[in-house]
């Protein structure tokens, strides 16, 4: 028997990042993303609305994606965005993580 750990797709890992995000939870935005891209987010982490979890909606929608093999793109709005947004996640270490280098 092989124990495996629980996938998380590339899709939720970008949802997991942009309520982290909107919830200040550096915690988790430290997991899901590479450690340069959350170095840079932590930057400009504070000009962006936070909210209550509990009231607050993001709205997340996955308008596009395409997977090449460890590299994903997500393309995305939420109620927060005037416009769509894009992440590149890699896959590091059987993990998805969201990396801003490489995003138009």
């Amino acid at each position: 028997m092989v124990c495996s750990k629980s996938q998380v797709s590339h899709t939720h890992t970008a949802k997991i990042v942009i309520e982290s995000f909107h919830q200040n939870n550096n915690a988790t935005l430290k997991k899901q993303m590479t450690a340069d891209s959350y170095a840079s987010y932590m930057s400009i982490l504070g000009i962006v609305a936070t909210g209550d979890p509990k009231t607050q909606t993001y709205n997340f929608k996955v308008l596009e994606e395409t997977v090449n093999g460890d590299i994903a793109c997500v393309k995305f709005t939420t109620v927060y965005l005037e416009k769509t947004e894009t992440f590149k996640i890699l896959k590091q270490d059987g993990q998805w993580k969201v990396a801003l280098q490489g995003v138009r």
